[in-house]
């Protein structure tokens, strides 16, 4: 069988021999970025290939979460994005009231301004940083990009500097990342902005002979200091000073404590216990759904309740990879998909449970429900 890998190594070898003959030849001049974060030259403004993974749940079953179809070119998406920033410079003046909340490892941004003025200035952020946004439902307050993949993670060697953009394509970090953001009205007139990462990493699929015969993409641990890059950027987006949004951002965290533990009452019946009263549970509850495989629907935090879907991986017949077979293009995750109630009550002035209901509102007390509820533990754990 041919070992994919080595066969576009060998590619690669020969069209970078290619380009050293080049520079020798015009001469060009080495040109290096000292950004650590970059999307902007990534794939983020391409439609679905091989070279991305795919999402873990598809919105295409909701037309009105697409923003942009896979087919979009990049004179097109340029010429959006300037219209874009062109037809907000006049709202990004510095903004008062504005300061970076913690709790534990976790971060957010609270900004003293109602959602439906920020939503149109996030949105326009994200573009701006090279992403596109597969959701954008500002009635939900909810976004989420594309994947995309940090170029600023390849080594800027002597040819690739020298020749830039030309061999772009012929360099893969087999990394890639998306990005959810959920707009929280804690009170009139203040708004609390959550920015949650998710990667997917590139894997070797070997024979028995340990040899690498294809690939597959899988998922990767969250990454809280790409989030923070994220809450910073937005900060200075929004009007602070690059020099106040990092130290804001960089300021110690508080200490890492359990909080939340699995409680199991006979076989499959289960909820989760938080030390936490509801405003801390309600928060900690909706980053864990935006970390996972969960994609959050709707919200109503007067009943403590989050409306969601989820993809089981073994729905989709896991045997090489999850996200491969959401690529395929017989993926039917959204018919897969199915709609769960998670709540959120307090049990005490200092503890809260957390539960699951089907799309009828009956508790989930059967497997599925026992293996969301140890799903979203572990993340609120982490």
């Amino acid at each position: 069988m041919i070992n994919v890998l080595q066969a576009l190594r060998q590619h690669r070898i020969t069209v970078l021999l290619l380009a050293v003959s080049a520079v020798t030849l015009i001469g060009c001049k080495s040109v290096t970025s000292n950004d650590t974060v970059d999307y902007k030259t990534s794939g983020a403004v391409r439609g679905p290939n091989l070279s991305v993974p795919p999402d873990l749940i598809t919105a295409q079953a909701d037309r009105r979460y697409i923003v942009q179809d896979g087919t979009a070119t990049m004179s097109e998406y340029n010429s959006a994005l300037k219209k874009s920033v062109q037809s907000r410079k006049s709202v990004m003046t510095g903004m008062p009231g504005m300061r970076i909340a913690r709790d534990g490892e976790r971060r957010w941004l609270v900004v003293e301004k109602p959602a439906p003025e920020l939503y149109p200035q996030i949105k326009d952020f994200w573009q701006e940083n090279g992403f596109l946004l597969i959701i954008d439902s500002p009635s939900t307050g909810i976004m989420e990009t594309d994947w995309a993949e940090n170029r600023a993670k390849i080594s800027q060697d002597f040819i690739r500097s020298t020749l830039g953009r030309v061999l772009d394509s012929l360099y893969d970090t087999g990394e890639r990342d998306k990005y959810k953001t959920r707009l929280e009205v804690s009170k009139p007139g203040e708004t609390e902005i959550y920015i949650t990462q998710r990667g997917a990493l590139e894997k070797c699929v070997t024979d028995s002979t340990g040899s690498c015969i294809s690939t597959i993409w899988t998922s990767r641990p969250n990454d809280p200091e790409l989030e923070a890059v994220f809450l910073a950027r937005l900060m200075e987006r929004l009007g602070m000073t690059q020099e106040q949004a990092k130290a804001q951002v960089a300021a110690p965290l508080g200490p890492k404590t359990p909080k939340a533990k699995l409680v199991q009452q006979g076989v499959n019946t289960a909820y989760i216990e938080i030390t936490a009263g509801f405003d801390r549970a309600w928060r900690d509850t909706g980053l864990a759904l935006d970390r996972s495989n969960f994609t959050v629907e709707d919200r109503n935090r007067a009943n403590g309740i989050y409306y969601v879907r989820y993809v089981n991986p073994k729905d989709l017949g896991d045997t090489k990879g999850f996200f491969t077979n959401l690529f395929s293009s017989k993926d039917d995750s959204s018919l897969k998909a199915k709609k769960y109630s998670v709540l959120v009550k307090a049990s005490g002035d200092n503890s809260s449970r957390v539960t699951v209901q089907d799309a009828d509102g009956k508790p989930e007390n059967t497997a599925a429900g026992l293996q969301l509820l140890t799903l979203l533990t572990e993340q609120l754990i982490r």
